[in-house]
């Protein structure tokens, strides 16, 4: 199996199981493979957990891209529900791998650069669409993508799902105010 399968294999187990404790010889035999063919790949669980969160991200990049030609409230809705989604499945091992990133574990390099650097650009320009200007849309695309993640940590922490979603939605209010 090539390495891209095996990854995608690996995200549709953890999205129709979680990822809870499984070893790596449990994922491996889940998704049909050996536990060395994983390490050839991924080089140990937490390589491939954080591969899994890479791809899931990047989904989500791709996700947002795809509703450019939607109105702006209408594309951070949809956004919205469809990230807490994902975010319900994978939200405990992004969480769990940003702190290892953040104590810069070894197999989390690649993923450090992932969390915060590739989502700002195409925030940066959706905040230019909603009328931010130019020179202030790189703050502003930063407060978005920290306030999100955080509405989602309170997400998986207290299951609030109607609080927020409505924090959420007022973030997405304040987003539209006019700028000074």
């Amino acid at each position: 199996m090539s390495r891209a399968s095996l990854l995608d294999d690996a995200i549709e187990h953890f999205a129709k199981h979680g990822i809870g404790d499984a070893s790596l010889r449990g994922i491996a035999a889940a998704i049909g493979t050996s536990h060395r063919m994983l390490i050839y790949h991924f080089g140990s669980r937490e390589g491939l957990l954080a591969e899994v969160v890479r791809s899931v991200e990047q989904q989500q990049r791709d996700l947002l891209a795809s509703l450019v030609d939607l109105p702006i409230a209408e594309a951070a809705e949809e956004f919205w529900r469809r990230v807490t989604e994902a975010a319900l499945v994978y939200g405990p091992l992004f969480f769990e791998l940003s702190a290892h990133a953040m104590q810069d574990l070894p197999y989390t390099e690649s993923l450090k650069a992932d969390l915060i650097n590739v989502w700002l650009p195409p925030l940066i320009e959706l905040c230019v669409r909603a009328g931010i200007p130019p020179e202030q849309a790189p703050a502003y695309a930063r407060l978005g993508l920290a306030a999100s993640r955080g509405l989602l940590f309170d997400l998986l922490l207290t299951g609030d799902r109607a609080g927020v979603d409505e924090a959420s939605a007022l973030l997405n209010r304040l987003f539209t105010l006019p700028v000074r």
